[in-house]
């Protein structure tokens, strides 16, 4: 359990490694938008006889709508698919023109669900959702600036709680990216209360160990920084680990037996929780002790002053 803050590379490296491939699928790629953000029409059915999604799509593009996607909403055995095209209106023709397809080509269904976005207010929820993450963050980094306002640097731990809150934020942004690209995972409204929920756990569990670190500080002022760090990490780890394992087995079971229409908020929690969980021991408190070390400001220097860090290593 000691000397984690002496691993500290090693910790950042992980978190690279399991960021940097969903950063350039974000790049290249970017997340695919459900209706919510795009506009369109979620259109949830029970069919009373088994189906494939194959025949529910050449039933649908057989009524004339060329693009659709269709992704079961629920265990094979409920013969529940969701059905996503272009924005049609309820008691609409072209919607009964739809039904009679299904109907004719499939067979008998229950409507579960049925809801359509227009593309004007898909733009204001997209708006608001980044709207709302950046304020999230930046209340963050004043509030936690305000709680460690009597360390020797209260802006330097909200700037760490708010770097390891963005890993958690990308951790997920970027796995939804390669799951949309790879099996056409698509986010909607409820991803950003995900998001946001995933934020409020990670910043929560961080400020447990910050907090930790600041009473050791003022009971051992004589010893160095990084051993009063792992002392504190020593003291939390367990309780922060058995916290998230609770909610970890919760969401996992929520992922394998809940409903469709809920599986991509509750995976987002589920990824976002572990993210939080590792973030808040082997990052956010890592992050102190390489800023005490001089390790960030060297590295800062030597991205922005290319030059004059060679020259001064050329001179030691």
């Amino acid at each position: 359990m000691a000397h984690l803050a002496s691993r500290r590379k090693i910790w950042f490296a992980i978190s690279l490694a399991v960021i940097i491939p969903g950063l350039i699928c974000l790049i290249f790629s970017g997340l695919k938008l459900g209706i919510d953000f795009t506009g369109g029409t979620l259109w949830e059915v029970q069919f009373a006889k088994p189906t494939t999604t194959v025949a529910i799509t050449n039933a649908v593009r057989g009524a004339g709508v060329s693009e659709v996607v269709v992704q079961p909403s629920g265990p094979e055995s409920d013969q529940s698919y969701f059905i996503r095209l272009h924005e049609v209106r309820e008691g609409s023709p072209e919607k009964k023109q739809l039904a009679n397809a299904l109907t004719s080509q499939i067979g008998p269904f229950t409507e579960l669900e049925f809801s359509a976005v227009s593309g004007s207010v898909s733009t204001q929820i997209r708006n608001r959702a980044i709207f709302a993450v950046g304020i999230a963050s930046i209340g963050i980094l004043l509030y936690i600036a305000y709680a460690f306002r009597n360390t020797q640097n209260p802006l330097l731990y909200g700037s760490s709680a708010l770097v390891a809150m963005l890993h958690d934020v990308f951790v997920v942004l970027g796995i939804f990216s390669i799951l949309g690209l790879l099996f056409g995972v698509q986010i909607d409204a409820l991803f950003v209360t995900a998001l946001l929920t995933v934020i409020g756990f990670s910043v929560h569990d961080t400020i447990v160990v910050f907090d930790r670190i600041r009473e050791n500080l003022a009971r051992h002022p004589g010893e160095q920084f990084e051993e009063i760090v792992d002392y504190s990490l020593a003291q939390t780890i367990v309780r922060s680990v058995n916290t998230s394992m609770t909610v970890i087995f919760t969401l996992l079971a929520l992922v394998l037996f809940g409903g469709g229409s809920t599986r991509n908020f509750v995976l987002a929690l589920l990824i976002g929780v572990v993210s939080g969980t590792y973030s808040s021991i082997f990052n956010a408190s890592q992050l102190l002790v390489a800023w005490d070390h001089g390790e960030i400001q060297r590295l800062f220097q030597r991205v922005t002053h290319p030059g004059s860090w060679a020259s001064a290593s050329t001179g030691d």
